[in-house]
């Protein structure tokens, strides 16, 4: 048996994410925050002696992989994030602004699994149970093996899971629910904690899968302490626009599958479906030729997207010009702008410009540059890009086309929709196969893309 021994020393704790150090620093170790870590006073540091082993280790040959192997949702999308389905055991946290969708999104999920023969438990602490009924109806997600809880009690949520013995757990929210034994209010950093810390010892010791809604702070972070997204095994982000309805669920963190995988989703009032072939979406109609419009293909992922950015110069007399943006980096703009200016004599400087993205799509990839370049080149002179051109390239401040990656698979998507030009960087044709029928121009600086418009 190991011996036990006690110290005294002051400890420093981290208000936001309860990251705990020996002594004061200015900056949170952990969360990055500035000024949030604070005297905790005197702890008693312990060493815990060994005891006796009722699960002995086995040899990893020994061990059942069957367990760990995923089970589909019934929605093919969110399985294509989560890397096939949930693993039984396994915690996933979902992300996003209110009213984007989280809630329809999950009790679709919970009704499928349950019409697929599972017991599902929906735990609503915001919500009533009638209220979910209501749209449960209204989304067409009714099963007879779904249950509904209206709890906050993180005790009543244990003793929900142990009456009903779910196969999977829905909690919506985990900052709605609270425990007796923590001080302070739901959703503070002790609170959220203690929650997130039961729900997941019952879900790795029962195998039950468990779904937690989180919510997101005005800068799009997820809310409460950052330890609850090391917790989880899967971090899920659900992004877009209010007022459109696209939405992209993307994994920030997956133990279980990749990272690099978006989903595609469109709500309606009828709720939410799975969009495997979402590029028309981003798309306006190519009979009108219109000059400052260009197309890109960009990377979600693995997952390629032909996207439409259209963009409007306007000439003025004002100081400062205005730049207007949306779905595009302001600061990604001024630099395209910048570049124009000086590197390809184009009369930008003293125009109003407006840039944006058509479906609410949001592009933060480098790629999209040249086809921004292109189409405010196309505003300024009036000119449209020939019908069927695509472009893509990162732009440099010494005006270069920088080289950006899966160029055989971007061309080959706009290829399948129907395109049949492309302005690509030089030395882009070498990285693989050319589609057949495609005319596919290398350029090595701006003013070069700019000529094939301008002639």
């Amino acid at each position: 048996m190991a011996s036990k021994s006690t110290a005294k020393t002051n400890a420093y704790r981290c208000s936001e994410c309860g990251w705990t150090a020996i002594k004061w620093v200015g900056r949170c170790g952990e969360c990055q925050a500035w000024g949030t870590v604070s005297e905790i006073g005197a702890v008693t540091v312990r060493t815990t002696a060994a005891t006796r082993v009722e699960r002995p280790a086995i040899p990893i040959g020994d061990v059942d992989a069957r367990r760990a192997e995923a089970r589909s949702t019934g929605v093919g999308e969110f399985d294509r994030v989560l890397g096939g389905g949930l693993v039984p055991g396994a915690v996933v946290l979902v992300a996003g602004e209110p009213g984007i969708g989280k809630s329809t999104l999950l009790l679709d999920v919970a009704a499928r699994a349950g019409r697929g023969g599972q017991t599902v438990l929906y735990v609503s602490g915001e919500e009533s149970a009638a209220q979910v009924r209501v749209r449960a109806e209204r989304i067409e997600a009714m099963a007879r093996t779904l249950f509904l809880a209206a709890e906050t009690d993180l005790a009543t949520v244990l003793g929900q899971i142990e009456s009903t013995r779910p196969d999977l757990v829905i909690v919506d929210s985990v900052q709605t629910i609270s425990s007796g034994d923590v001080e302070g209010a739901a959703g503070n950093v002790g609170q959220v904690r203690e929650v997130a810390a039961s729900l997941i010892q019952v879900a790795k010791a029962r195998g039950i899968a468990v779904l937690l809604v989180g919510h997101v702070t005005k800068d799009g972070s997820i809310a409460g302490p950052r330890v609850l997204e090391h917790l989880v095994d899967v971090v899920v982000q659900f992004e877009g626009d209010r007022h459109s309805r696209l939405r992209l669920v993307r994994a920030v963190k997956n133990r279980y599958g990749p990272t690099d995988e978006v989903g595609c989703f469109d709500l309606s009032d009828v709720g939410i479906v799975g969009l495997p072939d979402p590029s028309g979406l981003f798309l306006t109609s190519r009979d009108l030729v219109v000059p400052g419009t260009c197309v890109t293909v960009t990377l979600e992922g693995r997952r390629p997207l032909v996207t439409e950015v259209q963009a409007l110069l306007v000439e003025t007399n004002a100081p400062s010009p205005r730049r207007t943006t949306s779905g595009l980096d302001g600061t990604r703009i001024a630099m395209i702008l910048a570049v124009l200016d000086r590197r390809a004599n184009q009369r930008v400087r003293q125009s109003d410009c407006y840039v944006s993205t058509v479906g609410g799509v949001r592009l933060a990839e480098p790629a999209a540059d040249l086809a921004v370049a292109l189409a405010m080149v196309g505003s300024i002179t009036d000119t449209p890009l020939p019908q069927g051109t695509i472009a893509m390239g990162e732009v440099g401040l010494a005006g270069e086309i920088r080289a950006v990656t899966g160029i055989p698979r971007r061309l080959s998507e706009a290829a399948r929709i129907g395109f049949r030009r492309a302005v690509v960087p030089r030395g882009s044709l070498g990285t693989g196969p050319t589609p057949e029928g495609m005319d596919v121009r290398e350029v090595s600086d701006i003013r070069q893309a700019v000529s094939l418009l301008t002639g």
